[in-house]
């Protein structure tokens, strides 16, 4: 099936689940919207954002990056997935940090988050995350006709409409989680 964003391939997602990374299916499997998320195979080295609009075309406001952070107070420390626009970054030491209920936040290691949520580094995805973990979602994401996002894998992303991203399992919309780039200066 053709159509979608960046000219790629779409197709139902659990008709590839060799495309999805193993906990991502199992939510699918299980989640009542599943037949509105598509999959679509692309080069692993596309698998940043940047890279594939870049050797797709596909537009970038439709892309949604998920990063993973963990907050820390005292020996506690907390784990939140963070989706936002490609067009905007994570609100890291603001909003989340409070939302965490942190003193201190930062991105979550590259092993930690690899073992953490059963996915490769460069493909987490709000989908499949472990229960644990907040998934914050920004509400510009939810306007977004098909969002693209990881899929657990490098070598693929899914598509599905913004609006399902907060009816994820755990999900939760927040209002100013994505804060606009800095704009280059000339």
């Amino acid at each position: 099936m053709r159509g979608g964003p960046g000219g790629l391939t779409w197709v139902p997602a659990l008709e590839r689940p060799d495309l999805l990374a193993p906990p991502v299916a199992e939510v699918l499997r299980g989640w009542e919207h599943a037949g509105a998320v598509r999959v679509a195979e692309i080069d692993p080295d596309l698998a940043d954002t940047a890279a594939l609009v870049e050797a797709t075309g596909a537009p970038a406001h439709v892309m949604a990056n998920c990063v993973v952070v963990v907050g820390r107070r005292g020996e506690v420390e907390r784990v939140a997935a963070c989706v936002v626009l490609a067009s905007t970054r994570a609100d890291v030491n603001g909003l989340v940090r409070r939302r965490l209920d942190a003193r201190k936040a930062s991105f979550l290691g590259h092993d930690a988050a690899v073992t953490g949520s059963g996915m490769e580094f460069g493909g987490i995805t709000p989908v499949g995350l472990p229960r644990a973990w907040q998934v914050l979602v920004d509400v510009a994401v939810l306007d977004v006709e098909d969002a693209v996002i990881g899929s657990g894998l490098r070598r693929s992303k899914l598509a599905l409409p913004g609006w399902l991203i907060a009816q994820l399992p755990g999900a939760e919309v927040s209002e100013g989680l994505g804060v606009p780039l800095p704009t280059p200066t000339p």
